[in-house]
């Protein structure tokens, strides 16, 4: 599964669980999110470049550090450096295919 920032295709390490096989099968063709996939929830500190499901319906990329509970989707292969740059300028837009 490809995951794009804006116009910018990032390398992602995709979690072994349900939510990502669910999210897959949302991504056949390519995907805007508004969706209810399978939550795997556990108490957990993110780091920059974490993908994590919150409530079961939003989908979070941080490019800082927060320790919630979340279910553990996958993990962007940038520097903090990057993913601010992609992340904090206001409104993005992320896209799921499958290549």
């Amino acid at each position: 599964m490809v995951l794009k920032i804006g116009d910018t295709k990032v390398p992602v390490t995709w979690e072994d669980n349900d939510s990502v096989s669910d999210l897959k099968a949302l991504a056949k063709d390519s995907l805007t999110i508004e969706m209810s996939i399978t939550k795997n929830d556990s108490q957990t500190t993110t780091s920059s470049g974490d993908i994590v499901l919150y409530s079961g319906d939003q989908i979070v990329i941080f490019y800082g550090s927060n320790s919630w509970s979340y279910t553990r989707l996958g993990k962007i292969d940038l520097s903090e450096d990057e993913m601010t740059e992609l992340l904090s300028h206001g409104d993005v837009t992320i896209t799921l295919c499958m290549e």
